[in-house]
């Protein structure tokens, strides 16, 4: 058997890995670390010095940014990562940044090779002239957000997996309706409200609420006021941990994801969905790559159509829409994917880095598809975008 890869993950430094609460690419960051090292690779982490890893950690911050509090520019932060990466880069056969544009640099500069996965939005005013100059081993999250910019030669797309079958499913489910994400206008935590009222329905809100002006002024003046006059039906929990965030799914009639963001991908659709949970979403970004239209929940092109699906979520079986979204967004499929993706820029850079364990055949038998092939099936049935 060939030697382990010696592997670097290099996580920003908003969040701890994982993060206590809210955090979606931290959490994706800790599931592909304790996967990769449990295959036996060596792996280090870049990351805040309060995360709490498998293998080595090399701290980055003393305490993550976010929860501690800073809201100034973290653009420094992201330097200073690149440069303790760059220091011990003799040290590994692969980079793995998370560090979204910042990873453009990094690729640059470093002497080994560098896989770059996004976990954002492309479609932003800078990402022309930066994808103009790409890099080798730039990941998409979902084939809709690789569409945002399909010039580029991704090594390659693959979906976000979390361990999933240990999250609550035989619990008893009450009639209210849930909405877990940010206090964000694109999020559509407002229509959230708006269908919980209109199909009579109570909701409870599990909800970051971000530190910002424009953050703290949408809350205060457009969330709140929209709250207090739903009245007591709509409970705002403000922002749940893993476990509460967790039962708060397995006890719900339905989740919500009425916003008009294109979800990179969709956190929040998995769990929820792994719960046993349906979804009831816009049909925006990669959320039609992860929820089967009348399987899984039902998608609504504004808040009242949204509302008229509610009912129907009865006719769903719980237990399918389970065990499907198990085995199609698992950890372990995450990780067989990147795995083929470092092998084939370590081959491709001439390095000794060898398929070994797991790695070798897939611990789900299957191998990542080339971008081409998944953005046409995207574009047979009509979902592309």
């Amino acid at each position: 058997m060939a030697r382990p890869l010696r592997i670097a993950q290099v996580a920003p430094p908003m969040e701890r890995v994982p993060p206590r609460a809210y955090g979606g690419t931290e959490r994706i960051v800790f599931e592909l670390v304790k996967e990769l090292d449990r295959r036996g690779h060596e792996v280090t982490t870049f990351a805040s010095a309060d995360s709490d890893v498998p293998g080595r950690l090399i701290p980055t911050v003393e305490e993550a940014l976010r929860p501690s509090g800073y809201n100034g520019d973290p653009s420094p932060w992201f330097y200073l990562t690149i440069q303790d990466v760059l220091d011990r880069a003799d040290e590994f056969d692969i980079v793995h940044s998370h560090l979204e544009w910042a990873s453009f640099l990094l690729a640059r500069v470093s002497p080994i090779p560098v896989v770059s996965t996004f976990h954002g939005r492309l479609d932003l005013a800078w990402a022309a002239a930066t994808f103009a100059r790409p890099t080798a081993g730039l990941v998409a999250i979902s084939a809709n957000q690789a569409a945002t910019h399909p010039e580029v030669d991704w090594a390659g797309v693959v979906h976000n997996g979390l361990t999933l079958d240990d999250l609550p499913f035989d619990r008893r489910r009450g009639d209210a309706l849930c909405f877990v994400g940010r206090v964000a206008p694109e999020k559509g935590i407002v229509e959230a409200i708006d269908i919980a009222v209109t199909s009579g329905r109570p909701l409870k809100i599990a909800a970051k609420a971000g530190p910002m002006a424009a953050e703290k002024d949408y809350f205060d003046n457009v969330f709140m006021p929209a709250l207090e006059a739903a009245g007591p039906s709509i409970e705002f929990l403000g922002e749940l941990e893993q476990a509460d965030r967790d039962l708060l799914y397995a006890e719900s009639y339905a989740a919500l994801m009425p916003g008009s963001w294109p979800e990179p991908f969709g956190l929040v659709a998995i769990e929820a969905l792994a719960c046993g949970t349906p979804v009831i979403a816009r049909r925006v970004g990669a959320l039609p790559e992860i929820i089967r239209d009348g399987v899984d929940g039902f998608f609504g092109d504004d808040a009242s159509q949204l509302a008229y699906q509610v009912d129907r979520v009865e006719t769903l079986d719980r237990g399918e829409i389970r065990s499907s979204v198990i085995d199609r967004f698992s950890a372990g499929r995450m990780t067989d994917g990147y795995e083929e993706i470092y092998h084939t820029m370590i081959d491709a850079a001439g390095g000794s880095g060898a398929t070994s364990g797991s790695a070798a055949s897939g611990e789900h038998g299957d191998e990542p598809r080339p971008l081409k092939p998944v953005m046409d099936d995207m574009a047979r049935s009509g979902r592309a975008s």
